[in-house]
């Protein structure tokens, strides 16, 4: 099979993404009252509605309504003040009613967009031949490689989630081979938010971002936890391969339920390789369903893709169509925090931090709030050093504090410690109210900085290693490194070894 660089010289790889979201912090269903837990006993929470028992009617959940609307104003979408639910006709055990009620073709929000940043290693899958977005618009190119590319949302449409399935005796748990099948109705009826794009993806670098992305919106707005491990948040992947010069889109498949930002890059590049195989050797794609699987690294076909025809949309006579007033569409607006692009923008030009770094503290709600308060009080010199904190070593300790950072940035700026020191005091105090400046002390690990008491060991150093100063001196400076350890040998490891390279560096000349 093809590598996937080899393929896109020739073949040009168009996704698109469906991204499927619970609302997981409200209280109840979508349509009933019911409480919304998927942690309780199987099948406790359910009623005559979510059930779709006869005569029971639906009420819609107008905090999830309000939840959505932020949603759309955070992708820039068009909130549309009037809408209408349908019944999307399906029959399958995880909806006992034998339709999911859903919006028809105009949604709460329509017509979007979000600017997606690719960079690193990434940014290499598009080629640079095709550096053009869906839309017409240029994408220009920094001298790293990275790139901005505009992917457009059709639209963020309501419904409401289905049951779930638990399959047993199969392979990684799925319905493949499985020996039994269960059905827990707790999930049905769940507020569920449906984010369709456009076709305007190219790699599946760039899937993995936008999705990324959208948890990182999503989390930010405090209507879900966006877990894509327990299935709050997951995404099926449409794609379908054309000749590059070619504008008539190809056969698209769809990778369904793919619940990892991994997961969701690698069946994508997959299935582009998959499909150029098949189309180079003259067969056919067929529209159709497949499923990921990742202990074999491949996709594997589930079902013949349904069409619009096949679901039988018609409104839902128990749900009246929905007016959104200019008052509850401003509630929804003031209601929308800083957005992580926003709050990245902040840092790089408050504080003078790189845009990775920056983006890294902006992209998680939790993990800027932790940051923010890291910094109450600190100089605002400090901010670099509590970044480089943040971004490398306070990952993988789950209990460490705020004043504890900025305690450990304190003394990294001081010079007091090393970096691989600032590690070991970070592992002293993770879970204890420990200040990091007292571990130092206690352990014997501050560094003397003073140039009375280093000058010595320099002198030392530098008449015993005449072979090493000569190489200095005639132009191997790699050798600097060796001389600043011996230093840091005969200090036995309590000299600041910056300080022993500065007055190596003057006294070398």
């Amino acid at each position: 099979m093809m590598t996937l660089e080899e393929v896109l010289k020739d073949w040009e790889a168009v996704i698109g993404l469906e991204v499927h979201t619970e609302l997981t912090t409200l209280d109840t269903k979508m349509f009933c009252n019911c409480r919304l837990s998927h942690n309780d006993p199987p099948n406790t929470n359910v009623c005559p509605v979510c059930l779709g028992m006869p005569g029971a009617l639906p009420v819609p959940n107008k905090k999830a309504i309000q939840s959505i609307v932020m949603a759309g104003l955070a992708t820039n979408c068009q909130i549309m003040k009037h809408s209408m639910f349908y019944r999307k006709h399906y029959f399958y055990p995880d909806m006992a009613k034998n339709y999911q009620t859903t919006q028809g073709p105009v949604a709460f929000c329509m017509h979007g967009h979000l600017d997606l940043t690719v960079d690193g290693a990434g940014a290499k899958e598009r080629p640079a031949w095709e550096d053009m977005a869906a839309d017409g618009t240029p994408i220009e190119r920094a001298e790293d490689g990275s790139y901005t590319a505009p992917i457009r949302i059709l639209r963020i449409h309501m419904e409401e989630d289905a049951a779930k399935m638990v399959h047993s005796g199969g392979e990684e748990g799925r319905i493949t081979g499985a020996a039994e099948s269960f059905v827990d109705y707790n999930r049905c009826g769940t507020p569920l938010i449906e984010l369709v794009t456009e076709p305007d993806l190219r790699t599946p670098e760039e899937a993995r971002l936008f999705m990324e992305k959208l948890q990182q919106t999503f989390r930010t707005l405090g209507i879900s936890d966006c877990s894509l491990e327990s299935g709050s948040m997951r995404c099926d992947g449409n794609i379908s391969l054309r000749r590059r010069g070619e504008t008539k889109l190809g056969t698209k498949t769809e990778m369904k339920n793919i619940n990892s930002f991994k997961s969701l890059h690698d069946a994508l590049e997959y299935e582009i390789r998959r499909q150029a195989e098949v189309l180079e050797e003259g067969g056919i794609i067929y529209q159709e369903t497949r499923h990921w699987e990742p202990s074999k690294r491949r996709t594997v076909v589930m079902r013949v893709k349904e069409t619009a025809d096949d679901y039988r949309l018609m409104p839902d006579p128990d749900l009246a169509p929905f007016d959104l007033t200019d008052d509850f569409i401003d509630d929804c607006r003031s209601r929308i925090p800083e957005l992580p692009d926003e709050k990245c923008a902040r840092y790089e030009r408050d504080y003078g931090l790189k845009h990775a770094d920056a983006a890294q503290l902006a992209g998680d709600p939790d993990v800027s709030k932790f940051f923010e308060e890291a910094l109450d009080g600190a100089d605002k010199k400090m901010v670099p050093t509590v970044a480089n904190v943040m971004v490398n070593l306070v990952p993988g300790h789950a209990d460490v504090k705020p004043a504890q950072v900025q305690s450990l940035s304190k003394l990294l700026a001081e010079d007091a410690i090393t970096f691989a020191q600032a590690r070991e005091v970070l592992d002293a105090v993770d879970g204890t109210d420990k200040d990091p400046a007292a571990v130092v002390d206690e352990r014997g690990m501050r560094q003397v900085s003073d140039a009375g008491a280093l000058e010595p060991i320099v002198d030392e150093v530098l008449s015993r290693c005449t072979d090493q100063v000569a190489q200095y001196q005639g132009g191997n400076k790699k050798v600097l490194g060796y001389l600043v350890g011996q230093c840091m040998k005969a200090s036995k490891g309590k000299g600041n070894p910056k300080r022993f390279n500065e007055m190596l560096r003057e006294k070398l000349g």
